[in-house]
């Protein structure tokens, strides 16, 4: 298999086409990858005019309609057939592209996945995961609002899914798979947890039980599965954290020599000091990659019926630089074809 296409959604996410463009510069020129820029193409072309000359490796697919963050999912899907989005993920279903990658509408990217691509065979229902910079090297926190419903046998795919992915993308030999619940011990939680926990106990999996919230940033499960309603809430809740301690690192700093006595307070927000304008050492600088979203991308839209990533809506251009790369190992790893051979 030759180098595989990765289509991107140039016109999706806060930033777009400014950082989405940049970003897929960026991945050809670095990388070496191919990529497909999906969108209007005057648009794309006055980005792609910035970069001066344009790396072999980059192409551009005309898109005449975008769909807005704002819009709803299902309606602007179907409606909007030559959106970045739809004319993205034809390319994917005809083959002109092995992945996809949007930082766009999340909603309408699921619904439009599912309207030209279709499902795997045997998923009743596709789930979004999200990467997580802790563990080793990252854990998949899934679902995280695709399904705010979910029954036991569901919980039991997605962690399947997930664990192939894990293995294939993240070369994680045998995952370990936690349960997202209240307490570690086995009749803990509702009906819900209680029954995912005796499919996942019995699935052949590497399941190591319940997790708690705590659990999930120390690393005890590569694959954390819930409820996309219970995902959503810890997503968004973490998120509001990391705002926090962006606010205690500027305060800590604020003082300079006499905030000292704050280094305690200051430390756990260490991934975060650069952009607060902190001057920190080359071990630090490590840790501060190592522990940046931007470098993880994209979180893996799975049970669908083709390679599709769904990335943050602020993602600037290295955030979209690394969700192509990701994009293109699970194109190289052969993680569909895993994917639509699990016994589920």
């Amino acid at each position: 298999m030759g180098e595989p296409v990765v289509a991107l959604d140039a016109m999706g996410g806060d930033h777009a086409p400014r950082e989405t463009v940049a970003g897929a510069v960026m991945a050809c020129r670095q990388m070496g990858m191919r990529v497909a820029l999906v969108g209007r193409p005057q648009d794309v072309e006055a980005e792609l005019a910035r970069h001066g000359a344009l790396p072999p490796g980059l192409e551009v697919v005309a898109a005449s309609e975008v769909i807005g963050m704002d819009e709803e999912p299902a309606r602007a899907a179907w409606r909007k057939r030559d959106s970045s989005i739809a004319v993205g993920l034809r390319l994917l279903k005809e083959g002109r592209a092995q992945a996809f990658v949007s930082a766009g509408n999340t909603g309408a990217v699921m619904a439009a996945a599912i309207m030209y691509l279709g499902r795997i065979r045997g998923i009743e229902r596709p789930t979004l995961a999200a990467v997580m910079p802790v563990g080793r090297p990252v854990v998949l926190l899934l679902d995280v609002g695709a399904n705010a419903d979910a029954k036991p046998h569901y919980l039991l795919q997605w962690a399947q899914m997930a664990a192939a992915y894990m293995e294939r993308v993240w070369k994680v030999e045998r995952p370990r798979v936690g349960l997202l619940n209240i307490g570690e011990e086995e009749v803990k939680g509702n009906a819900l947890a209680q029954e995912a926990h005796r499919l996942l106990k019995g699935s052949g999996l590497n399941f190591v039980g319940n997790v708690e919230g705590k659990d999930i940033t120390r690393g005890v499960a590569d694959v954390v599965v819930t409820d996309g309603f219970t995902g959503n809430v810890v997503i968004k809740t973490m998120e509001g954290m990391v705002e926090l301690m962006k606010d205690m690192a500027r305060q800590a700093l604020a003082g300079h020599r006499r905030n000292l006595l704050a280094l305690p307070l200051v430390l756990p927000a260490l991934p975060f000091l650069v952009a607060a304008g902190a001057v920190v050492a080359p071990s630090v600088l490590e840790l501060l990659h190592r522990t940046s979203w931007r470098e993880y991308g994209a979180g893996p839209l799975l049970g669908v019926d083709g390679l599709v990533f769904v990335a943050h809506g602020r993602s600037d251009a290295r955030a979209i630089r690394s969700a192509l790369r990701v994009a293109r190992e699970a194109a190289r790893s052969g993680m569909l074809e895993a994917l639509r051979q699990l016994s589920v």
